[in-house]
């Protein structure tokens, strides 16, 4: 069946963590799967900041092909909930500055990792299979995932700015993109939608404050 996109992507930002699943170099054949936290950079894809001396960082440097399974966060009952399998290749990455602003805003704790021997990958999709619930269910393409619409890390940034203004300390933002305001309440992560286009300020503005009344 069709999957809608913006579906698998609203999951994707939902969620802090995911299970990721590599090929296991001492047990070859064999999947070694863990849990990992995670990041979206600015073209929709997952981010890791693991260690070197990792099991799945020495597995994934072996053999790059992995999957990153993602479940609806709070869910009780696993088989009526949302959940995706992100098929990919893992690529190390180099952070710039603006990425690793936005990297620490979702993931605060792990500034000091840098200074030891923690490093990024992006998870580039090959497939990507969505599941809704019973009988809900469907792959994306990697094509579908790389049209999605960007927004580069300065407008970005610029929108943060303002978003944070006008929620005035009711919750902490934690980036922003052509679909969603992601904000951080009482520790969870949250997601307030945006229609998915080429971004105004006033926009954003406008969702925010939509947000800051739900939220008073």
């Amino acid at each position: 069946m069709k999957i809608p996109i913006e579906a698998a992507l609203t999951l994707l930002h939902e969620a802090a963590f995911g299970t990721l699943a590599t090929n296991s170099s001492q047990l070859p054949g064999y999947p070694y799967a863990t849990v990992v936290p995670y990041m979206l950079d600015e073209s929709h894809c997952p981010v890791l900041c693991i260690s070197a001396l990792a099991e799945h960082t020495k597995n994934l440097l072996a053999d790059p092909r992995v999957s990153l399974s993602v479940v609806q966060p709070g869910a009780t009952d696993v088989q009526a909930t949302a959940r995706l399998t992100w098929v990919a290749d893992a690529e190390k990455c180099e952070a710039t500055p603006a990425f690793l602003v936005r990297y620490f805003r979702y993931e605060p704790g792990t500034e000091p990792l840098l200074d030891l021997d923690f490093m990024f990958f992006r998870l580039n999709p090959k497939r990507i299979r969505f599941i809704g619930g019973v009988g809900r269910m469907g792959w994306l393409e990697e094509p579908e995932w790389k049209a999605l619409t960007r927004l580069p890390a300065a407008d970005e940034a610029l929108l943060v700015d303002e978003v944070s203004a006008v929620l005035q300390g009711n919750a902490r933002v934690l980036g922003i993109d052509p679909y969603g305001i992601d904000y951080e309440l009482d520790g969870q992560r949250q997601r307030q939608a945006l229609p998915g286009e080429t971004l105004s300020l006033e926009t954003v503005k406008e969702a925010a404050r939509i947000l800051a009344a739900q939220l008073e």
